[in-house]
């Protein structure tokens, strides 16, 4: 499982030209099954996406796709980490 971590690198006057294309972004990958969750951080300096993905590769080729990225809007820091416990064992089929 892995963490992206969006810091923005340009003003949120900036961001917000592509956040529609973001959330298609982000759309496309909850149905493919890539996304477990995501969202602004707070305050909002960034965001962050938690992925259920097979390698770091996969990663880094799904944040290619993401128009933040393409756009020079954010920089990604990735978090790569097993969980093993969980608040209810219905989570555990996030795996």
């Amino acid at each position: 499982m892995f963490i992206a971590i969006l810091t923005y690198k340009k003003p949120l006057s900036e961001v917000d030209k592509y956040l529609q294309a973001h959330r298609e972004y982000l759309a496309e990958n909850y149905a493919a099954g890539n996304f477990i969750t995501s969202g602004p951080q707070t305050p909002r300096v960034g965001g962050v996406i938690m992925m259920r993905v097979a390698s770091r590769e996969a990663v880094d080729a799904l944040i290619k796709q993401d128009p933040f990225h393409i756009n020079a809007i954010a920089d990604y820091q990735i978090v790569e980490f097993t969980p093993t416990m969980f608040c209810n064992d219905s989570l555990k089929s996030l795996l």
